[in-house]
């Protein structure tokens, strides 16, 4: 069975932690002084590289190359050819625990968890235990954990990934070093996706690419996913057209010619086009939902130039300048088309007919 690209591709160095360079270089200076800390907590959007961040660190401190050659370990990297760090990749070593809290999320899950705590590692130097999804433990369960993580075995890593930190409460944030993972720049997530497709002879065109990008909100596990599907989908080579149809989003050069019609007031051509995408079998809701973004970047742009920057970590350099030249056709009035289709957007994910309440907002919205 041939291994997910997610997986083959996870990265297996500090080095490789793309779009979130600066947590990679506090946390490999701290193995090159060798000063781990007992407790982390990384929060940050799914897909961002929490979990894998945390399973470097377990290979970090249990990596045999690393203890026999301090030369080697002022790197602050982990060799991944001994047998603790080949055991980790494969998720088979003993001293390596995960736990998923959205299943394993109660108090008694948690007394079993100090139990193990108590155990001295079964071969390595440290036990790790990673809890992903950690602000879904219950109230109990994190008054059992504090104990833990106020005194816990010299011998002893633990790791809390969540997407939502502001769920976890204060008395546990405060015992751990904090790491924020951001979203990452969406022409980092295609230099990725490239690389990848060059590495494994996939034949996809470069707007296929930004749009499997684009579909995956930051994520890179949901862009290799994604990218996975599309080749046995695809067959030979994966065009735009093989996304739109797997994804049932319009891509970026469709969704700026609809803008362009909307900013020109040009209603017929606009619900005409809307037509296409709806027989087209697209999800007209997901298009109203990127409609409102493009909408939005191009009010922001022209009421603040300066915002051209922020958005380049979201869109292609083509694209920006594509929407810099619709951000100087809108206009005050294009205020009210934005608010109809945010109202329009609520409604449309209830009703039968999805499309009705865009086309009510278009019309209204440009009356």
């Amino acid at each position: 069975m041939s291994r997910a690209l997610y997986r083959k591709y996870r990265p297996s160095i500090f080095e490789d932690l793309l779009g979130q360079e600066l947590t990679a270089r506090i946390l490999r200076e701290a193995a090159r002084q060798d000063k781990l800390a007992h407790a982390y907590l990384f929060a940050g959007p799914r897909g961002t590289g929490k979990t894998t961040t945390a399973r470097l660190i377990a290979k970090i401190a249990n990596c045999e190359t690393r203890v026999a050659d301090k030369k080697f370990s002022i790197k602050g990297e982990p060799c991944n050819k001994c047998r603790a760090c080949t055991e980790i990749d494969e998720g088979r070593n003993l001293d390596v625990i995960e736990i998923d809290a959205a299943s394993t999320r109660g108090i008694d899950d948690i007394r079993d968890l100090k139990e193990n705590v108590r155990v001295a590692p079964a071969s390595g130097r440290y036990k790790v235990f990673i809890i992903d999804e950690a602000h879904q433990l219950t109230k109990d369960a994190w008054n059992a954990l504090l104990k833990t993580l106020e005194e816990p075995p010299a011998y002893v890593i633990l790791i809390l990934a969540t997407t939502e930190s502001d769920k976890v409460p204060a008395t546990i944030v405060s015992r751990t070093q904090q790491f924020h993972f951001k979203h990452v720049p969406l022409e980092t997530l295609v230099g990725k996706l490239s690389m990848i497709a060059k590495q494994e002879h996939i034949d996809v065109a470069p707007d296929a690419l930004e749009l499997v990008a684009s579909s995956a909100e930051g994520s890179f596990r949901d862009a290799e996913s994604l990218l996975g599907q599309l080749v046995t989908f695809g067959g030979g080579k994966i065009t735009l057209k093989d996304v739109e149809q797997m994804v049932g989003k319009v891509g970026f050069d469709k969704l700026d010619a609809f803008a362009g019609m909307l900013l020109e007031n040009n209603v017929a051509q606009a619900l005409e086009a809307l037509t296409s995408i709806y027989d087209g079998g697209y999800n007209v809701v997901q298009f109203t939902k990127d409609l409102i973004h493009y909408l939005r970047r191009a009010a922001v742009l022209c009421y603040n130039p300066e915002m051209k920057a922020f958005f380049r970590r979201e869109l292609m350099a083509d694209h920006v300048e594509k929407l810099e030249g619709h951000a100087k056709k809108f206009q005050d009035k294009h205020i009210a088309l934005l608010k109809s289709l945010i109202a329009a957007h609520g409604q449309m994910r209830y009703s039968q007919f999805p499309i009705i309440p865009l086309e009510v907002a278009i019309i209204e919205g440009l009356k």
